[in-house]
């Protein structure tokens, strides 16, 4: 996933910028996540009606979608490159990506985004049991994936909802308060977890999607023309790996300091959630401090919601 997290948003860029359309970057990834997310949707909703039949029927049908996908990635056409890096070079690519860390602006964007991913999955993983709870509370237990399901299909379709007005929030709010308030809202999430364990939670988890139809798309639109075709993919996947890393750490953490083996009981989720919580709330004014020092908006106008 970190690979190709990297390699699909560079080609996407990278292509853009050969027909001389790199400034529609933020609108294609738009439309790439609109695209996705839709398909995510019903993805959610057919693997939980497939694992009520047999359980082995999603992982065939995700087999069978990469195969589609090797297909359709095989009829990619490499996009030609920029860069003056000689063929083999590795130690010049090398040093253009340890110069990339070196770029405050950079730098701000890898932090933000490893934040958020964990952010992004955390009330969602810890979620799961408020949904098989409220379930036994009705004698419905045995639909949990069908349900589950449901809900990730309608987290997903709220935020294809609100990427439709993505643009026209980035271009009101400008680019540093839009993030910063995404995250915001992911903490906020987290921390209706970490309060209760009513059925209500299950109401805030719906929106688990928004803040990243807020951030992504604009996040890749900002860092990808500072990055070089020499090191973009690689670049963008060791965020992308950093982030997964980060969050496995966070939740081995999280188990070291459970009371019980078994089912994870609701005080030992609140208080792993409290403590993330608390560390996001300590980035997050570490972030707005930092991004009134650098240059986190691009210098260029944004384009113009339409």
């Amino acid at each position: 996933m970190a690979f190709a997290s990297g390699t699909d948003e560079a080609m996407l860029y990278e292509s853009l910028t050969a027909t001389g359309r790199a400034d529609e970057i933020e609108k294609q990834e738009i439309i790439a996540w609109r695209y996705s997310f839709s398909a995510l949707t019903l993805s959610a909703l057919t693997g939980g009606a497939l694992t009520l039949i047999d359980p082995r029927l999603p992982i065939v049908g995700g087999a069978l979608a990469f195969g589609g996908l090797f297909w359709i990635t095989m009829r990619f056409v490499e996009p030609p490159r920029s860069s003056n890096t000689n063929e083999g070079s590795e130690l010049l690519r090398l040093s253009g990506l340890g110069a990339s860390f070196q770029n405050p602006v950079l730098l701000w964007f890898f932090v933000l985004g490893v934040l958020m991913y964990g952010f992004s999955h955390l009330p969602f993983v810890f979620g799961q049991p408020f949904i098989l709870e409220a379930l036994n509370d009705l004698g419905l237990a045995s639909t949990a994936p069908l349900v589950s399901g449901t809900l990730t299909a309608l987290m997903m379709g709220i935020s294809v909802a609100v990427s439709l007005v993505a643009l026209q929030l980035r271009h009101t709010l400008g680019l540093p308060l839009l993030l910063l308030s995404a995250f915001a809202l992911q903490i906020a999430i987290s921390g209706v977890t970490a309060l209760t364990d009513s059925v209500i939670v299950l109401a805030f988890l719906l929106f688990r999607m928004v803040p990243d139809a807020l951030s992504g798309p604009f996040i890749l639109g900002r860092i990808q023309p500072l990055l070089t075709d020499d090191n973009r993919a690689t670049w963008l996947s060791l965020k992308s790996f950093a982030g997964r890393l980060v969050f496995a750490t966070a939740l081995a953490f999280g188990a070291i300091s459970t009371t019980n083996a078994g089912t994870l009981p609701y005080d030992d989720i609140a208080n792993i959630l409290r403590v993330e919580c608390l560390i996001g709330l300590v980035a997050l004014f570490g972030l707005a401090v930092a991004a009134r020092r650098i240059a986190v908006s691009p210098a260029h106008k944004s384009i113009t919601p339409k």
